[in-house]
């Protein structure tokens, strides 16, 4: 089954349409937004990689996502159409895009074509309020 997996920042607009699965970090996950170090770099950088993986519940997540998914791909549509996973936090620059290129390294793993989008990865830093 093809997977199409969008990351993206609810902060910078809604989320992807015809999606079947939402993941949203917003609230349950911790942000390196509020490491001043890691607020400039992106899902790119090793250290922002790192400190994702890092954090309680992802590891978790991305192991139901991936169940989740392998669910899809064995119901009767599974090769009428791609699955949609959109994977959302505030800016759309760190949990989301990390979180996103996990879950696509495994279920590439898994057999299955794999098209991930950063939709807001490459916006600027999105000013906004202590938590």
């Amino acid at each position: 089954m093809d997977i199409r997996i969008t990351s993206f920042g609810h902060l910078h607009g809604p989320r992807p349409d015809d999606v079947h699965i939402v993941l949203d970090l917003r609230q349950h996950f911790r942000d390196p937004h509020w490491d001043t170090s890691l607020r400039p770099l992106t899902a790119r950088d090793r250290k922002v990689i790192r400190a994702v993986k890092r954090t309680p519940g992802i590891e978790q997540l991305l192991a139901a996502t991936v169940a989740q998914a392998q669910a899809y791909a064995r119901g009767p549509g599974a090769d009428q159409q791609p699955l949609h996973i959109a994977v959302g936090c505030a800016g759309g620059r760190h949990r989301a895009g990390v979180t996103a290129y996990l879950l696509a390294r495994r279920l590439r793993r898994r057999g299955h074509e794999v098209d991930l989008h950063h939709r807001d990865m490459h916006r600027p830093v999105v000013d906004r309020a202590a938590p």
